[in-house]
């Protein structure tokens, strides 16, 4: 006969007490025996998410000693090159933190590694959403809420790193304020609005840190929460494989495997993320001083994930300002701050459904796209990561000139024709070499893996003998659809009246052929009874006395 211990009486009265209140055994338990598969990558939303609550415990920390005030003060304190000169109360008490307060300096490095961490796992999140095809329906509105969250990871960044108020983060301020005035008409109106009055205005840094602590944060929570949400409620996406299907999920139950894995997962991301913070120094503020308009250096850079706004700004000629009805339309800073950006999130936002526009494809999808049966795709993604890319290293063109002793001009330039030719060359390339390993994958399944072994029949015959793929690695060859362009009726109908929405419908027909005229079909079962069907060839595993001398060396096509 079991007995129970007073903690453990104590525990069931507390869970029977909630349960019969809220129904919380009846959620609990439908959660934790939720499946999901176990694959490396899927633990990229769980490193943006640790990183997120390595932030938020951090943060708590800097926040009890960080001064959101723009007031002028006379800093008296170490570093010594820092003390008694006339600073902001923000940037006193960032070297107070770093200086006079104990661990104030590990928190602010892991505060900004973890950062840091936080955008490259979200980046690397959604690449693998992206070239998987795990944002088809019904995951739509859940890879939205995942573009958001990285927007809202580069306010967050960029509110952040703004508010110690030294020359790095006044430099990026006062390129915000050029960014919101080159906007038509009501841009100089806005401006006078964020900062308060003309840049820098007294009040930008205490409204910057409400958006950091408070606003940002909250809306990252929220969306972090509905994004959980949708992913018990769709279910987990898995690789293609044996036993995979868009009906199950292969994998094991939230508990008890995951939740002792994503615990220990969480302790290692801290240590890594604190492991950077003890001995790798980042944004050493004191190194810049105090915010001064005039003195700009080589080397300043804001953080990777803003270095494309940074690099397309420095890629812009400078000569395009035009004068219309009284007002000055910057298109040197509006096109490389404005519209690129724009571009790149509206292509976020809009290629799920753009994709699925031109497939017709209604199905819902829970295995994962291998991203060489969708080239147009891959191709895409990996356009756009050239231009992210090529944009970053013109954000450090400076670096580039003074560490490799190149001119900057030819730097600029070289980068200016790369932009335009860069992504087009990645999106071809990508696309050729995906077609090559479709191809690759359709004749291993009709002929085989190559094993090197040469027979030679009696008349004479050289062929290699191949081993046939088994039925694991066959499947995952053939089993993809190959899209088909969409076709269009007729523009008139029986009638010979023009058809409503003809027009929308070629535009929409032509896009699909960009998506899906160039394609690999899958091996049919047909075409692979065939190409199994060898006639005398046959002979190698059924007749015996036909001896096919064996050849060691040499290959036969």
């Amino acid at each position: 006969m079991s007995t129970t211990t007073p903690a453990q009486r104590a525990a069931n009265g507390t869970a029977d007490y909630l349960d019969q209140r809220t129904g919380l055994g009846k959620a609990v338990k439908e959660f934790a025996r939720k499946t999901f598969p176990d694959h490396w990558s899927f633990l990229l939303g769980e490193i943006a998410l640790y990183s997120f609550v390595v932030l938020i415990i951090s943060g708590f920390f800097l926040t009890m000693f960080f001064v959101p005030s723009m007031a002028l003060i006379t800093h008296h304190g170490p570093p010594a090159t820092m003390d008694g000169v006339l600073m902001s109360e923000a940037f006193s008490s960032t070297l107070h933190t770093s200086f006079e307060v104990r661990g104030g300096l590990l928190m602010r490095q892991i505060h900004h590694w973890a950062a840091l961490l936080f955008m490259a796992a979200i980046v690397t999140h959604m690449m693998r959403v992206f070239f998987t095809g795990a944002f088809r329906k019904p995951r739509e509105l859940n890879w939205l809420v995942g573009t958001l969250l990285m927007i809202l990871g580069l306010g967050a960044g960029f509110t952040g790193y703004s508010l110690p108020d030294d020359v790095l983060s006044g430099n990026g301020l006062r390129i915000t304020d050029g960014v919101i005035k080159s906007i038509p008409i009501i841009g100089s109106y806005m401006s006078y609005f964020v900062f308060g009055g003309e840049f820098p205005g007294e009040d930008i840094i205490p409204r910057l840190f409400t958006l950091h602590i408070l606003v940002v944060p909250g809306l990252i929570l929220a969306l972090v929460g509905v994004h959980l949400l949708m992913v018990v409620l769709h279910k987990h996406t898995q690789y293609p494989g044996g036993g995979r299907t868009d009906k199950n999920v292969v994998g094991f139950p939230l508990f008890p495997v995951y939740v002792a894995k994503a615990g220990g997962f969480f302790f290692v991301v801290f240590g890594v993320i604190a492991l950077m913070g003890a001995t790798m120094a980042i944004n050493n503020v004191w190194n810049y001083g105090p915010f001064d308009p005039s003195p700009v250096s080589a080397g300043a850079q804001p953080d990777w994930y803003m270095l494309f706004l940074e690099g397309s700004l420095r890629l812009m000629p400078g000569q395009p300002e035009f004068e219309f009805w009284g007002f000055t339309l910057s298109l040197n800073v509006l096109i490389p701050a404005v519209v690129i950006p724009g571009i790149l999130f509206t292509f976020l936002f809009v290629y799920p459904f753009l994709e699925a526009a031109v497939t017709k494809d209604k199905r819902e999808h829970h295995v994962l796209d291998r991203p060489r049966n969708v080239p147009v795709r891959t191709g895409l993604g990996v356009a756009f990561l050239t231009a992210f890319i090529i944009l970053a290293l013109a954000g450090s063109n400076d670096l580039i000139a003074t560490h490799f002793s190149m001119s900057l001009n030819q730097i600029t330039w070289a980068f200016r024709i790369l932009i335009f030719v860069g992504p087009w060359f990645a999106f071809w390339i990508t696309k050729r070499i995906c077609l090559g390993l479709q191809r690759k994958d359709r004749e291993l399944v009709l002929h085989g893996h190559e094993t090197g072994r040469i027979v030679r029949f009696a008349n004479g015959e050289y062929i290699e003998v191949h081993r046939p793929l088994d039925e694991q690695e066959r499947w995952l060859r053939v089993n993809y659809d190959a899209h088909r362009p969409l076709e269009v009726a007729p523009a008139t109908d029986s009638r010979g009246v023009r058809r409503k929405g003809y027009a929308s419908e070629r535009r929409l027909s032509r896009l699909s052929s960009f998506f899906y005229e160039d394609r690999v079909e899958p091996v049919t079962p047909a075409e692979l009874a065939a190409a199994h069907s060898h006639g005398s060839h046959d002979e190698l595993e059924t007749d015996t006395t036909s001896e096919p001398q064996q050849i060691d060396s040499g290959r036969a096509h």
